[in-house]
């Protein structure tokens, strides 16, 4: 049967198609089209267990029903095309609940949105360059916006304090990338190849105002930070644009790690071809990371690499996962992985285990994490040896979600409506699960039937 669904309507209708029966284990089998923006979506955020809300380049916020499909509102304020999106939860200890939603765009904006109301509660139009990133500091009750400056608001929507002008060391109008949390009231901010740990200091008995230190740079990086997330309370992890990954102490800023090969050394290549190898910048740029307690994921220009915290080296890869750049990469639940790319496909992986063979040893070339530099070949026998004998993993597809024109920059996992995937096409699509829909359906039929008392009738 061959079906399609169109959302984007107040009614979700049209076609909903089933994918491949071969994908045995592939649980999304349909899909709905979600149409109402006008160019490139590029970041989809949650807003509960039911809603989510989209954004790109056209400079609309469109909030939407992830069970249905239904489009719910259409916000509109930014004149240019949106550079970041959060949602600032109400503290817990608070009884009023009151979600704001902040979106920064081109235009050197900020607006703040009533997350339930959606009623534009303030547009913030103080900033002298373009807000590329936003985080929220829930312990303090506060937000951050990064950009030639680093900017801390209240929920009030207060300039708090803010930084002189920021950029990269030789470099002008960098500004701030990417920011995340770390401990000791400090955050970590990336500009051009360089990070910045700036401290906030809360008002006291003896000062009442806010403010925000430097207090450090790290300059360890060759090239532009991509990508920058915590991997949990006591450490982070960065990765640039030439494939550096080096993950960092978040309470003492030292480095812990440092890896830039992410290429298998093979005896049938000379050292001229390794060398021009490592230098296709694109094939080995780092644009996203996910974590687990127990593993960081990578999306490694084309390839996919699993690197394991507790035995400290990659234990699973594809170096080839797609055909052109991974843009974003999430775990699911079961030991799966998703991921999608610039070439308009997204891919679902399982990790499995599998005893590694000794013809077929584990790099240790790609993430060699917990020591510097190469190691000589007879002080790496051992270590090869270990790998050898060792249970190491595999990536295997399981599913390949084709329904996307373009580029797929980002998606959402909901674990009882599916996933939402958006793209460059100007679409958005909620993937289902087709068995799951089906039971739905039915038991929806047999509700309608049973209240107007055909069930029994036809019994």
């Amino acid at each position: 049967m061959l079906r399609w669904l169109i959302g984007g309507g107040r009614e979700p209708q049209g076609l909903a198609e089933t994918i491949g029966e071969e994908q045995t284990q592939n649980p999304y089998t349909e899909l709905l089209v979600l149409k109402a923006h006008h160019d490139i979506v590029r970041f989809l955020v949650q807003l509960d267990d039911y809603r989510f809300a989209s954004a790109g380049d056209d400079g609309i916020v469109v909030v939407w029903n992830a069970q249905t499909g239904e489009k719910l509102l259409e916000l509109n304020g930014h004149t240019q095309k949106i550079t970041a999106i959060i949602t600032f939860p109400s503290l817990e200890s608070c009884e009023e609940k009151n979600q704001l939603i902040l979106t920064a765009s081109a235009d050197r904006t900020v607006i703040v949105w009533d997350g339930d109301t959606t009623r534009q509660v303030q547009r913030i139009s103080c900033f002298q360059s373009t807000v590329k990133c936003l985080t929220v500091l829930q312990r303090l009750d506060v937000w951050l916006s990064g950009g030639n400056d680093l900017c801390v608001w209240n929920r009030k929507l207060d300039l708090l304090c803010k930084t002189s002008h920021l950029s990269d060391t030789g470099k002008k109008h960098q500004g701030i990338s990417a920011l995340v949390e770390i401990p000791k009231n400090c955050v970590v901010a990336a500009v051009g190849k360089e990070l910045i740990i700036f401290r906030l200091v809360a008002p006291t008995e003896g000062s009442l105002e806010w403010d925000i230190l430097e207090v450090k740079r790290l300059l360890d990086h060759q090239d532009n930070i991509l990508s920058l997330i915590n991997v949990n309370d006591l450490s982070f992890v960065t990765g640039s644009h030439v494939g550096e990954l080096i993950i960092w102490d978040a309470l003492d800023w030292t480095m812990q790690a440092y890896e830039r090969n992410f290429w298998d050394p093979s005896p049938q290549l000379d050292t001229q071809q390794e060398i021009k190898l490592c230098q296709k910048s694109n094939d080995i740029s780092i644009h996203h990371f996910t974590c687990d307690e127990e593993n960081v994921f990578a999306a490694v220009g084309r390839g996919l690499y699993v690197y394991s915290l507790q035995m400290k080296r990659v234990i699973a890869c594809q170096k080839t996962a797609h055909d052109s750049n991974v843009l974003h990469v999430a775990r699911l639940p079961n030991r799966q992985l998703i991921s999608c790319s610039e070439d308009g496909s997204v891919r679902i992986w399982e990790l499995r285990e599998k005893q590694q063979l000794a013809a077929e040893p584990v790099p240790t070339g790609f993430f060699n994490m917990w020591g510097f530099g190469r190691v000589s070949k007879q002080a790496s026998q051992p270590v090869k040896k270990q790998q050898e004998n060792a249970t190491s993993c595999s990536l295997e597809l399981i599913g390949d979600l084709i329904g996307h024109s373009s580029s797929v920059e980002m998606f959402l996992y909901f674990e009882d409506h599916g996933l939402v995937t958006c793209s460059a096409d100007h679409l958005i699509i909620l993937w289902k699960n087709g068995e799951r829909e089906s039971g739905l359906r039915s038991l929806r039929l047999f509700q309608k039937l049973e209240e107007n008392g055909d069930l029994y009738l036809a019994v």
